[in-house]
């Protein structure tokens, strides 16, 4: 399908009659009444939907092809606890992107802050939409050059309730555990499925350009 010919390529194909807030907590969440355009023609009927506002993330996969090494994370998720997941969860580095903020700053800075590492040539992976459904929040995803010999200890701000583990993981065993099931969450799947399409690419542009 052509993007001209997806209603969101049109600015009045959404009409919201109201937007009043619900929840404003450690998260918010806004009920929307709106109508939006129809594929056969026409406008829809109201509908009434409650929104979660998270706000937008930068997550980043550090990756060091000289030791052919990934840098994972490990910490408590309380939605994976609530849907009777393992709480415990291994993931790419990941923040908020606050309103004076660039994606590719907040990846930076977050590697550097929940793994020790410092980040140097980076690419962005992809753009997505986590749970459109319900959900506001973006993602934008990277691949970023580090040095895993310092990855190591517990991270986290203690203030945020921070605990994360760090790990050091070969990448053939990071592709075994992404196949075994062992990895859940979407924007570490995305990351790994993408690095396993690309690792030889990858290894020819930045190994050959130290």
């Amino acid at each position: 399908m052509s993007r001209s010919g997806l209603h969101n390529a049109s600015v009045d194909a959404v009409e919201v009659d109201q937007c009043d807030p619900v929840f404003d907590g450690y998260f918010r969440v806004n009920r929307y009444t709106l109508r939006h355009k129809l594929h056969a023609g026409g406008i829809s009927a109201p509908l009434v939907r409650e929104v979660f506002e998270r706000g937008h993330v930068a997550a980043l996969l550090p990756i060091d092809l000289r030791r052919e090494e990934v840098v994972l994370i490990e910490q408590f998720r309380p939605g994976a606890y609530a849907a009777g997941w393992p709480a415990w969860l291994i993931e790419c580095v990941a923040g908020v992107i606050e309103t004076d903020e660039t994606p590719e700053g907040v990846a930076r800075r977050e590697c550097e802050e929940e793994t020790g590492t410092i980040v140097g040539r980076m690419e962005l992976i992809c753009r997505y939409l986590t749970s459109p459904g319900a959900c506001s929040e973006t993602h934008h995803l990277y691949v970023g050059e580090v040095d895993s010999r310092s990855a190591k200890g517990v991270h986290g701000v203690v203030g945020e309730g921070e605990d994360i583990l760090v790990h050091r993981c070969r990448f053939d065993d990071a592709f075994a555990q992404l196949a075994d099931g062992a990895i859940v969450n979407s924007k570490t799947i995305i990351a790994l499925q993408w690095l396993q399409m690309n690792l030889d690419d990858l290894r020819q542009r930045w190994l050959a350009h130290p």
